[in-house]
């Protein structure tokens, strides 16, 4: 998720903006959520799934800021020292303003997908060959805003370490497919809507699409209970990496799913870099 967060010299109409999520609207939940968010326990029958559009994208924000309340790496930019004299409604208005942000970029450039009958699910994906760093999707976004709303601190953690880390570790382990991949960027279900399968649905969405295109999905899962979701999948864990700015480290695992085809004997085949091997 490479930004460049830049301040333009002209004006774009602001978004209508949707009910403001409070405080009192959080949940009580124990442990990690979000990533967490996306762990589904129990298959089911659901409405189908579509693309929000970017009218949407402050209710879809609302219901992803919800997902990811407890995310160490979510609050990773809002928690912390220089930040124990706000509110906690200061604070979620913050979060809540990073997620508004996010989903309305992705709207913009990327792939938005949602679930259920208020936006229960709702998954951030970037297409093969998209990004977010023009100025005016950074512009529109309110991307560049937002950076300035953050402590300095904050600022610091989001800029100079969180998005150089992902961009660097991303190419890192796709190599030459890096641009030719599908990417997760985040994917949330409230907590009073997880263990409907929400979550599998939004993800095989773009799996099937990718398995017909040959090429691979990435994510980085911010929750330990995430990944066995994800190996059911198809997603395999590649590597760790850590953010260390906080008291103490906050660790990320890299997952890759590689495209499965279907031979003509209807063997499933897994691709990797340009190889096919058979698989029973």
């Amino acid at each position: 998720m490479p930004l460049n967060i830049r301040f333009l010299g002209f004006r774009m109409p602001r978004l209508a903006k949707s009910k403001e999520v409070t405080l009192d609207s959080i949940p009580k939940m124990s442990g990690a959520s979000s990533s967490s968010s996306a762990l589904s326990r129990a298959p089911a029958y659901h409405p189908a799934v579509r693309e929000i559009t970017l009218a949407e994208s402050d209710a879809a924000a609302d219901s992803l800021a919800l997902a990811f309340a407890d995310d160490d790496v979510a609050m990773y930019f809002v928690r912390m020292i220089q930040t124990e004299g706000w509110t906690n409604e200061e604070r979620w208005n913050m979060h809540v303003r990073v997620m508004r942000s996010i989903v309305t970029a992705h709207c913009l450039k990327g792939l938005v997908l949602t679930i259920g009958p208020n936006y229960d699910c709702v998954a951030l994906w970037m297409p093969p060959g998209a990004n977010m760093d023009d100025k005016l999707t950074m512009f529109e976004s309110s991307m560049w805003q937002m950076n300035r709303k953050l402590s300095s601190e904050g600022h610091y953690r989001f800029q100079k370490e969180f998005l150089p880390l992902l961009h660097k570790t991303k190419g890192e382990v796709l190599g030459s497919l890096d641009n030719d991949s599908w990417y997760l960027v985040y994917i949330g279900t409230k907590p009073d809507s997880r263990g409907k399968g929400y979550a599998k649905q939004l993800i095989e969405y773009v799996t099937r699409q990718a398995d017909d295109e040959g090429r691979v999905c990435y994510l980085e899962s911010s929750n330990e209970v995430n990944p066995k979701f994800y190996r059911k999948l198809g997603f395999e864990t590649e590597k760790m990496i850590h953010l260390t700015r906080g008291p103490k480290p906050v660790e990320l695992e890299i997952m890759v799913r590689k495209p499965l085809q279907r031979d003509s004997s209807t063997k499933k085949t897994s691709t990797k870099c340009g190889q096919t091997t058979k698989t029973p």
